[in-house]
Order: C-alpha cells, then structure tokens, then sequence
C-alpha cells in the first residue's frame, strides 16, 4: 500500500507531529493559507506569461515619424 510512494501513513503523521511541534497548532491555518495563495500566485503568473507572449497586438506602438 504506497499512497505515496514509499512514504507510508505512519511517515506522513511523524512528519505532521514534527510540523506541529516547530510551527504550534494555533500557526496551521495561517500557513495552509499562505502556501495555497503562494501556489495561486505562482499558477496565476505562469500563465499569465503564456498569455502573454501569444498576444503582441496589445502592446504600444511607437510614434510615427513625421518627414
């Protein structure tokens, strides 16, 4: 049974306590908050770029010269 690979349910909740112990459970939700506006930027501005970079009509254009 490999949920995650080798790191089985009793990995995983070693893991959590250690978490729990440096970081204080009153601390949790703010850094699930965090982490998941973290990967929401992250999501957000690479495809963002890819957007972006399909789309030249929308920058400026510079000034005609005028003879």
């Amino acid at each position: 049974m490999f949920l995650f690979g080798p790191i089985g349910p009793t990995e995983l909740l070693l893991i959590f306590l250690i978490v729990v112990i440096i970081f204080g459970a009153r601390r949790l939700p703010e850094l699930g908050k965090s982490l998941g506006e973290g990967i929401k930027n992250f999501r957000k501005s690479i495809s963002g770029k890819d957007k972006d970079a399909g789309s030249n009509s929308e920058k400026p254009q510079p000034p005609a010269k005028e003879e």
